[in-house]
């Protein structure tokens, strides 16, 4: 029996070893050739990031998708200052760096190599046609277990590094990072014991990197992070199989294993049966009555352009869009025309996602730690993956690659990251229908058609689907989807008649020994408004009833709008109260219409949620941007990420809700605001075993920004600009 034992072990340290062996062989880097420059749909790696590892591949599609290739980016050069960094920027940056005394005599590893943006006044004043502003990188570096923040002057080869102040946290991880550290656990015999035992084959492992958030010194001086393994076997959403209660700590720069918790040897693994969610494996019934194919056809072709890959014109809004390692997508420049001058008017100078806290309500052992910043911890646009044609954008759509760069600095591509394409869903722009009792026979309709920006980061489990709407009456949309796998715990009940009254579940049984756990989702958005130019205030449009005198009127009260504009930073921390309304205006001061108010935008929230953790727990002292759906801080090209620049393990001494204490002056000053997009999420049986999509949104909305309403001229729709389309039955 000894000597099987043996036998068994000898086996299994062989085939861990073959396997790190082959992932070090194939680490993600590109290969010598600029021809050769990496793509998700060439190199799966890449795409793998955060989502899983696994121990052996699986053919999850009978048929891959046509997945088509815009063009050789190899040969990119950028034509505005925003443009993010090219192919032939990256590769001097990373040869610049080789040279400098930093890295030349140790290993070190790149978090993030991105555009260094031109001061935002150089950037306003430039235009088309104007030399290029210089080109500068902003590098995240570890190097001998310290992070460094560097700027390298593309034209000049000079790097300087920069102080960052004495904060706690970590870079966002590389790619590497997520994709060796689940490996780690393989090669510690405890680990691979615990799995035997448990009767699972190592061939069917998938572990995923878990961020480990902060709790105390005791995880203090190094990065660590957790792993958490499911079984495979039998499905291709394993995440429906957690091993529960096992969770390994590694220490991310040795990948050694730090500690071993197995807590929960006594609770099954769920049975893969219905959790496959691929339609070529579900059983097709008689009932399913599904729609008819849909497609939205353009007879004249799109109507929008995208000139020198990044400078979107649509209708009369102008944009530049670019995608970005950690944000995801980033618009800048934001204009929209005015039908009264002809004119291009400044509207925002800069939005993107900052941040998404994403905390698990559950305290036990192999949960509580589940409290995580998708973008400061993984890179949102690093889990950012290739959009499928004709389902996640229509026909017409255009596509937009994403250019980043390896931990040692080498480019690579992540294709159709970003699609942009128009929208039609029957909505009305404006309409109306004059009453019989007039005599006049008037009925006057718009169609309302919108330019929209996808991305979809698909990190681990979740599926975000994040929009940018452009309208033309001047409203832009902000828009979240919620889509994906829920994150599950196993356990031993199988019906809720077996649950003492008492047990707190922590969340909903799904399925047989499956527990979809509660948990919170917040986006925090960052929005430089700049409304006719950079100098804006913030207002308080607060609504009050307002009662009426005695003998005044029949009625008792009506409401009344109370202006407030905020002169610092805490008088723009906002909480949505729906018996205390507001709406929230940035305006010009300095700007009126023709009969005296001054230009603006309000922001204007959708449904939303609003974290109930304490103020003193450790995830929300980190995530403390989510204190107010709301803020507004004076403009600072270093406060752009609302969980802090380094936020892996960090302690929350650098966040939006730090800066914003300091309460600086903000009325008539350059502005940023800040809103957070919230989901309370109680999961529920139809979100297994993957769930429909539930969104939610904001709107940023002109206020007296225009004359009067800016669709009046627009034209109406008629038949001979629209083809008529048989049915195939008719044919």
């Amino acid at each position: 029996m000894e000597a099987r034992t043996v036998l068994r072990f000898s086996f299994l340290f062989l085939s861990i070893s073959l396997v790190l062996l082959f992932t070090f062989v194939h680490l993600p880097y590109a290969p010598p050739r600029m021809t050769d420059l990496l793509d998700c749909a060439t190199n799966s790696p890449w795409c793998t990031s955060k989502n899983r590892i696994q121990t052996k591949q699986t053919n999850l599609l009978k048929e891959p998708p046509n997945r088509k290739r815009h063009h050789n980016h190899a040969s990119d050069t950028p034509h505005h200052p925003l443009d993010p960094l090219t192919i032939q920027e990256l590769k001097k940056v990373r040869s610049i760096l080789s040279s400098h005394e930093l890295f030349a005599s140790s290993s070190y590893s790149l978090h993030s190599i991105d555009l260094e943006e031109p001061e935002k006044p150089l950037v306003l004043k430039w235009k088309k046609g104007d030399p290029l502003l210089p080109r500068k990188a902003s590098v995240v570096a570890r190097v001998r277990g310290k992070s460094h923040v560097l700027t390298v002057d593309l034209g000049t080869g000079q790097v300087v590094v920069r102080e960052t102040g004495l904060h706690s946290g970590y870079p966002t991880m590389t790619m590497e990072d997520m994709t060796l550290s689940p490996f780690a656990p393989l090669a510690n015999a405890d680990f691979n014991r615990t799995i035997v035992q448990r009767g699972i084959d190592l061939a069917d492992l998938a572990c995923l990197p878990i961020s480990t958030g902060w709790y105390g010194k005791s995880e203090e001086n190094r990065r660590l992070i957790k792993v958490q393994c499911y079984s495979m076997e039998g499905t291709a959403n394993f995440y429906m199989r957690p091993i529960e209660g096992l969770t390994v700590l590694v220490d991310l720069d040795t990948k050694q294993v730090v500690e071993i918790s197995d807590k929960g040897r006594e609770i099954p693994i769920p049975k893969a049966a219905n959790t496959d969610y691929r339609y070529s494996v579900q059983e097709l019934h008689q009932a399913m009555n599904p729609p008819n194919p849909i497609s939205i056809e353009q007879p004249k072709g799109p109507s929008f352009t995208i000139e020198d890959e990044h400078l979107v014109k649509w209708a009369n809004w102008e944009f530049h869009l670019k995608p970005d390692a950690r944000a995801g997508v980033i618009v800048s420049r934001a204009r929209v025309l005015d039908p009264d001058t002809g004119k291009l008017r400044d509207v925002m100078y800069k939005g993107f996602t900052s941040e998404l806290f994403v905390p698990y309500m559950d305290p036990t052992d192999a949960w509580y730690f589940k409290t995580y910043m998708d973008a400061g911890e993984y890179g949102f646009g690093l889990q950012a993956m290739p959009l499928e044609p004709l389902n996640d954008c229509p026909r017409n759509a255009h596509y937009m690659d994403g250019v980043f760069a390896a931990g040692d600095g080498t480019p690579y591509v992540r294709s159709n990251m970003i699609c942009v394409f128009e929208s039609y869903a029957g909505d009305i722009g404006w309409r109306h229908s004059e009453s019989p009792i007039t005599g006049m026979d008037i009925r006057e309709v718009r169609p309302k058609v919108t330019l929209v920006v996808r991305m979809v980061a698909s990190v681990a489990n979740y599926d975000y689907i994040v929009d940018w709407e452009f309208q033309t009456d001047g409203l832009i949309r902000v828009k979240v989807g919620l889509s994906g796998i829920l994150m599950v715990k196993g356990t031993s009940y199988n019906h809720i008649n077996q649950i003492p009254n008492q047990e707190n579940l922590y969340g909903t049984l799904l399925s047989e020994n499956v527990i979809g756990v509660m948990h919170d989702h917040y986006i925090t958005f960052y929005l430089d408004m700049d409304i006719d130019g950079s100098d804006n205030s913030f207002v308080n449009v607060n609504i009050k009833r307002q009662q009426t005198s005695s003998g005044e009127s029949p009625r008792k009260s009506y409401l009344k709008a109370v202006r407030n504009v905020a002169k610092t930073e805490k008088d723009a921390q906002i909480k949505l109260k729906l018996y205390d309304p507001s709406e929230f205006h940035v305006i010009n001061p300095s700007k009126k219409t023709r009969v005296g108010n001054p230009v603006g935008y309000k922001v204007v929230p959708g449904g939303t949620a609003a974290s109930l953790l304490d103020l003193e727990d450790h995830p929300q002292k980190r995530g403390a941007f989510t204190n107010n759906q709301i803020w507004v801080t004076p403009y600072n090209q270093s406060e752009q990420w609302a969980g802090g620049l380094f936020v892996y393990q960090s302690h929350g001494e650098d966040t939006l809700a730090t800066w914003s204490d300091r309460d600086r002056p903000i009325e008539n000053k350059d502005i940023v605001l800040w809103y957070t997009l919230g989901f309370h999420h109680i999961p529920c049986q139809e979100d297994f075993p993957i769930m429909p999509t539930v969104s939610s949104s904001f709107d940023l909305k002109p206020v007296n920004f225009f004359e009067s309403n800016p669709i009046l001229r627009f034209p109406p729709n008629v038949e001979k600009d629209l083809p008529v389309c048989k049915p195939a039955a008719s044919v």
